[in-house]
């Protein structure tokens, strides 16, 4: 009994800390969305997330660059679950390609602390972090797949040949100025954006002869 008794201790104390990590993330994304990243201190963490003293950060991460690693963590991850489910829900490549516009400006909307924290982070990231808090590597991941994704539809006919990395760099560099843009713009219209990009691209990258798609 005692063996089981400290065991769910140890669960509840996980799942506490786990709990109290993530609310020091979300509230590091909101103060860094708001007050820059080289302004971001434990002392605003600490407010925001309504914590007594800066020791509760220190004892969950190990300075600060070990908690704005886990807020872009956090960030790629929600992007990640939110923009997948959504392309998932299209038929097609061509239309997931549509879709993508969509829903990157549209996570832009539902979570407008996420992308102004993580651009602020970007722009500021110093050469004590060359990788930019584990940033790169996943934008890498992300690249390869949607180059994947470009040669399968380039297979299946659904798309014309093209370099695909360079209509990568195109799609994404387009992604990452209308979000600037629309950081920097509370009255620019994402929506319209989203519709404006996606036919671009959808020219850009369609298959012009009669090549039907391949099974």
């Amino acid at each position: 009994m005692q063996a089981k008794d400290r065991s769910r201790k140890q669960e509840e104390r996980t799942f506490t800390e786990n709990a109290r990590r993530a609310q020091i993330v979300d509230a590091a994304i909101e103060v860094v969305a708001e007050h820059g990243y080289p302004n971001t201190s434990f002392a605003k963490i600490a407010k925001q997330a309504g914590l007594s003293s800066t020791g509760m950060i220190s004892y969950h991460f190990n300075g600060k660059n070990d908690l704005i690693r886990a807020v872009t963590a956090e960030i790629v991850r929600v992007a990640s679950e939110f923009v997948t489910a959504e392309l998932d829900a299209e038929a097609g490549r061509a239309a997931r390609l549509r879709a993508y516009f969509a829903a990157n400006l549209a996570l832009l909307d539902k979570y407008p602390h996420h992308q102004r924290a993580l651009s602020s982070i970007v722009a500021n990231a110093g050469a004590e972090d060359p990788q930019l808090f584990g940033l790169l590597d996943k934008l890498a991941e992300f690249a390869a797949t949607q180059e994947q994704w470009l040669r399968d539809g380039q297979r299946t006919g659904e798309f014309r040949d093209f370099d695909v990395p360079t209509m990568v760099l195109a799609i994404r560099g387009a992604r990452d100025a209308a979000i600037a843009r629309a950081i920097a713009d509370p009255n620019f219209d994402t929506a319209a954006c989203a519709r404006e990009l996606a036919d671009t691209f959808d020219i850009a990258t369609r298959q012009t002869t009669a090549t039907e798609p391949k099974s």
